[in-house]
């Protein structure tokens, strides 16, 4: 090439009439594996027929290992991702420590998302993120039984005690209820809903530590009571465990449900409870109802080389009809208002209303960049109580030391 010749094209660069390669034709998409696996890929099949000049790798990985490649690369300024999935919960810290492009400055994000999930996806009013997936704890009951022994929708979680005692001291077989006991984060995953009800907080909005009230130690006692109403060997419980209490008729209540556990209670083939099961959004108890947010969100790493394309992207992932077929064909909620009530979702997902009313009060887990660890440190205590090593009041006073410490670092 001549030395004209490379002059132009280096002008042509600068003045953009050139683009380098790798951000022309080049989209890296990290997400998660399991569940969330099918709605990514069929976005990206999708893509690629309506951009095939694009060269898109999507990587599959689980929880920590995600975390880990997205939070290397944006420390390490890598540039080897585009669009990033991240559990909302990881959202504050790549947000403050600058690792995520401004969606707003790319053309932002139309639509009627949902409001607390849209929450969780800026910071200082910018919007760094895209609501992906709409999960939320739900709560779960079975409606015959209740009703067979005088019981409504239960709208408290006293409410919840008194049916699940009632049921399981006049059904043969069936526990009052079932909740995820086995530490980290299933167990809080459980415990958050009842805390919240009761006015309770792990840390305020400032930033501190609060476990230790008259509030958390009433919600610890009332978790801790549930023990009693569930079936034997709740301490070991995990989705699995919880999922076939409920699907096997094994149990009543569920403390906890969320739409990709939902989605199998009226088919036949894996279900004994067959439409008689109602999901609807956690009870309340001093405070109203408090369902825990656990939406997963889309990004732009800050230093991606392919923003636009990237923007690109996440804005047709996050499109009404894309949502809405991501619904139908994976069975992950969507993240649009609208489609929750949509006729031909509704009647897949029976629950989407309750699931809508759910995500309109939903509250998140503190916005902290160290959630990680204090999630740890309160699962380890709240097994603690549970199993009887401790005394609730122990275990809070220990638990919010331990957090308190961690927030420092």
């Amino acid at each position: 090439m001549s030395i004209t010749r490379r002059a132009l094209c280096a002008i042509a660069l600068l003045t953009g009439l050139i683009a380098p390669a790798a951000a022309q034709d080049r989209l890296v998409i990290a997400g998660r594996d399991a569940g969330f696996a099918p709605a990514l890929a069929k976005m990206v099949e999708l893509y690629q027929a309506k951009n095939p000049g694009v060269k898109i790798e999507r990587l599959e990985l689980p929880g920590g290992p995600l975390y880990e490649r997205l939070a290397i690369g944006a420390r390490e300024k890598t540039g080897a991702t585009d669009v990033a999935m991240l559990d909302d919960i990881w959202a504050p810290e790549f947000m403050a420590r600058g690792w995520l492009a401004d969606l707003d400055g790319l053309g932002g994000l139309p639509g009627d998302f949902v409001k607390s999930a849209m929450d969780v996806s800026r910071r200082d009013g910018k919007l760094y993120a895209a609501p992906f997936v709409g999960n939320i704890a739900m709560f779960a009951y079975r409606k015959d039984l209740l009703a067979k022994h005088g019981f409504e929708r239960p709208k408290t979680w006293s409410d919840v005690v008194k049916a699940a005692q009632v049921i399981q001291s006049k059904e043969e077989g069936v526990s009052g209820l079932v909740f995820r006991g086995i530490k980290g984060n299933p167990i809080v995953t459980s415990f958050l809903p009842v805390l919240w009800a009761h006015g309770g907080q792990v840390v305020d909005d400032n930033g501190k530590a609060v476990l230790d009230t008259p509030e958390a130690l009433k919600a610890l006692t009332q978790f801790l009571s549930f023990k009693a109403l569930a079936p034997k060997g709740v301490e070991t419980y995990n989705a699995t465990e919880l999922r076939d209490a409920i699907h096997q008729g094994r149990a009543a209540i569920a403390v906890e449900m969320w739409s990709s556990w939902a989605g199998s209670l009226d088919d036949a083939k894996v279900s004994k409870v067959v439409g008689q099961v109602e999901v609807v959004a956690s009870p309340g108890e001093v405070k109203g109802p408090a369902p825990m947010l656990g939406a997963w969100l889309l990004g732009i790493p800050a230093d991606s080389p392919n923003k636009q394309r990237a923007a690109d992207f996440i804005r047709f992932v996050t499109s009404a009809e894309n949502q809405k077929l991501i619904a139908l064909e994976t069975g992950n909620p969507p993240t649009r208002a609208s489609l929750f009530t949509d006729k031909d979702l509704v009647a897949k997902y029976r629950w989407y209303p309750a699931q809508l009313e759910a995500l309109n009060v939903a509250q998140a887990r503190p916005r902290i960049a160290q959630w990680a660890r204090v999630e740890t440190i309160l699962g380890d205590y709240l097994q603690l109580a549970l199993i009887g090593q401790m005394q609730p009041q122990q275990a809070l006073t220990e638990a919010n030391a331990q957090i308190a410490r961690a927030l420092t670092r």
